[in-house]
């Protein structure tokens, strides 16, 4: 059972973002401290406690809900963030923006942990892995009550079909849920062809009625507590979701998906390379990414974890995709600006009252 805790944990743990007001501070009287930007719930608050307790680094920790968000708020330059961790096209922006530094893995102790082939995903947005570190990874599916659907689902139309009108949820996140509409269409979900856009576009506005929402983190719960029948989820949320109701079943459909990779990357405000460097190779360390497992549940990028899953969490796909599953899906690119406009004009219209 994952350890995941909520707010009142983490007020004991992690200095809260209003501590991060006044700017990124590189010292404080207790010795060095580095500034962390994470997504919701993707770290264990003990994890943190450990680092500063073995290196006396102090973490001042703030969390973003999506990548668009994330960016955001780290391009105000509101606070001078020393790492971050987000996710693939977002990389490839920050990377082609000037924003990351090199990161000289060579120097780390337990990089060895870290699978290969989470570095060869990693080159479709960091084509020499100079910049980032992967962490976590996984495929965007469906989730789905078995005792609200007509059968096992395999296909992206039982969203589009109005089977299930009113009992759809949709990802509140632009690129989660283009790529729905775009890989049901059969087309790639990095396209920049305008009229595959429109389609899509078209394909979620006529949808639209039958969505009963758009939600992020809280798909989980509506759908453990049995309030709608499918779901657009990320792989671990769908893994953790069976956990708490065995109704639940997830799949990646046939039409294809979304390998995501979340990946640690070192900004250019940060001045302390050692002690980023320490931080993120303490992640790479074979306790602490089991306890990054245990609190998350989304498949690891650390092989030493892997190796020691239970038969049971290394055959469930939302875990350990099949690779005949993963040969189906595609990484996410950072689109070019045109292309981006376009989608955020479509964004804002079919979210629109």
């Amino acid at each position: 059972m994952k350890k995941r805790v909520w707010a009142a944990l983490l007020a004991g743990a992690i200095v809260c973002a209003s501590a991060l007001a006044g700017g990124c501070a590189k010292e404080t009287e207790s010795g060095e401290t580095l500034t962390v930007f994470n997504y919701g719930e993707y770290l264990d608050p003990e994890a943190i406690e450990m680092f500063t307790e073995e290196t006396g680094i102090k973490i001042l920790y703030e969390e973003a809900v999506t990548p668009e968000d994330l960016y955001t708020k780290y391009k105000s330059g509101a606070i001078e963030y020393d790492l971050l961790c987000t996710s693939d096209y977002m990389l490839e922006k920050l990377i082609q923006e000037g924003e990351l530094q090199e990161i000289d893995t060579s120097s780390f102790e337990h990089i060895g942990n870290v699978g290969e082939r989470y570095f060869e995903f990693s080159k479709s947005f960091d084509p020499e892995n100079k910049y980032t570190l992967p962490y976590f990874w996984g495929t965007v599916g469906i989730l789905y009550n078995k005792d609200k659907v007509k059968g096992e689902i395999d296909s992206w139309d039982v969203l589009f079909n109005g089977d299930y009108a009113g009992e759809v949820i949709m990802q509140n996140s632009m690129r989660d849920s283009y790529l729905v509409a775009l890989k049901y269409l059969g087309y790639s979900l990095n396209t920049t062809a305008p009229g595959e856009l429109k389609e899509a576009q078209d394909l979620l506005l006529a949808q639209k009625p039958d969505v009963q929402a758009y939600l992020v983190d809280e798909v989980r719960e509506e759908m453990v507590a049995e309030n709608a029948a499918v779901a657009v989820i990320y792989s671990g949320e769908a893994y953790l979701a069976h956990d708490y109701n065995e109704k639940l079943e997830y799949a990646v459909p046939k039409e294809g998906s979304n390998l995501w990779i979340d990946a640690w990357g070192v900004t250019k405000y940060c001045d302390n390379m050692d002690a980023a460097q320490k931080f993120l190779d303490f992640l790479c360390r074979e306790d602490v990414a089991q306890m990054n497992y245990e609190y998350i549940y989304y498949s690891t990028v650390n092989d030493a974890v892997v190796e020691n899953m239970s038969a049971e969490e290394k055959e469930n796909g939302a875990l350990i995709p099949p690779e005949e599953v993963l040969a189906d899906c595609e990484v996410l690119k950072q689109l070019d600006q045109e292309t981006t406009d376009l989608m955020n004009e479509y964004w804002k219209e079919l979210k629109a009252d």
